[in-house]
C-alpha cells in the first residue's frame, strides 16, 4: 500500500501545484487512499520531497531528481548567499556573483536541470547562461529571483 501510495503522491505533485501537507492528503483521499496528516507528513520526509517555487510566486512540493536532497539543498543556499545581482541581453543571462563563488552558482544553475537553459559558462565572479529567446530569459530570470526571496 505504501508503494503505491508513494507512486501516487509523485502523479499528483507533478500534476498539481500542491503547497500544503492537507492539500495533499485531500488529493491522495480523492484517489481513494486512506491517511492522516501524519501519514502525509511521513511520506513526505520518507520521500525526501522539497518545496520550490513555481511561476505563480508561490510554493509546490517537488521531488529533487538525480540528486541528493542534502546536496540540491545545498546548492540552492550557495545560490540564494551568493548571488549579487542578475541581468539579461535578448537570449544571454548574466548572473553576478561574491567573488570567488561563480563556479559554484554555475553548478548550483545546471543542477536546477532547466530544459530551457541550452548552457551554463561560469568565472570568478559572473556566469553566463544561454537560453533560445528573450522571452525565454526573463522569464528564468523571474524564477531565480523567487528562488533568491523564497524563505
Amino acid at each position: 500500500m505504501k508503494i503505491a501510495r508513494h507512486a501516487k503522491i509523485l502523479e499528483l505533485i507533478e500534476l498539481y501545484d500542491i503547497e500544503t501537507q492537507e492539500e495533499l492528503a485531500n488529493k491522495l483521499r480523492e484517489a481513494g487512499f486512506v491517511v492522516t496528516q501524519a501519514t502525509v507528513s511521513r511520506d513526505i520526509r520518507e520521500m525526501k520531497l522539497t518545496k520550490i517555487a513555481t511561476e505563480k510566486g508561490k510554493q509546490k512540493y517537488s521531488a529533487i531528481s538525480g540528486l541528493d536532497t542534502e546536496v540540491a539543498e545545498r546548492l540552492i543556499r550557495v545560490f540564494k548567499e551568493a548571488v549579487v545581482k542578475m541581468d539579461y541581453a535578448q537570449n544571454m543571462i548574466v548572473i553576478k556573483t561574491l567573488e570567488g563563488m561563480g563556479m559554484a552558482v554555475g553548478v548550483a544553475l545546471d543542477s536546477m536541470q532547466n530544459p530551457e537553459i541550452l548552457g551554463t559558462i561560469a568565472g570568478d565572479d559572473t556566469v553566463f547562461c544561454v537560453v533560445k529567446t528573450h522571452h525565454q530569459a526573463v522569464s528564468i530570470i523571474e524564477k531565480l529571483y523567487r528562488i533568491i526571496h523564497t524563505p
